[in-house]
């Protein structure tokens, strides 16, 4: 590791966890808050109760507000949030786009197929694993004075 790549990782790396955080929480924002506009809709468009409709519009807003405040202030808050969403998306997986992997719509999965849900996944369960840690620092030896 050069001492530059150090550098760039103290200056950056340690904020580099909110393009995660920001992608995953305004994915969820932008398709949870207009569930609730319409939660009969969504609930019969994939055939769930309404009552479960509401739970997962819940879920996506709540786990999306809970990562984003978690960024800030605590990382069990960013653990829970990741945790929220989990089921959300394993779901929408198992129940919409299951049999499909690429994202665009075909005649038998008119919502598309799990390739970005699978994504979201992993950036949920990230959030779960590691919570506000960046992982360990990359500077090595160039962090001490020689």
């Amino acid at each position: 590791m050069k001492e530059t790549d150090c550098l760039l990782y103290k200056c950056c790396g340690r904020y580099a966890h909110w393009l995660l955080r920001l992608s995953l929480a305004s994915v969820f924002l932008y398709h949870g808050l207009p569930k609730f506009q319409d939660l009969a809709g969504f609930a019969g468009m994939i055939d769930i109760p309404v009552w479960a409709a509401a739970l997962v519009a819940l879920a996506e807003v709540g786990g999306s507000l809970a990562l984003l405040v978690g960024g800030f202030w605590n990382g069990i808050l960013t653990k829970i949030g990741g945790s929220v969403l989990v089921p959300v998306l394993i779901g929408a997986i198992w129940m919409v786009h299951w049999g499909q992997w690429g994202f665009m719509a075909t005649e038998s999965h008119p919502l598309g197929g799990m390739e970005f849900q699978v994504v979201l996944l992993a950036l949920a369960l990230f959030f779960v694993i590691m919570g506000n840690q960046a992982g360990g620092g990359c500077c090595g030896d160039y962090s001490k004075k020689k």
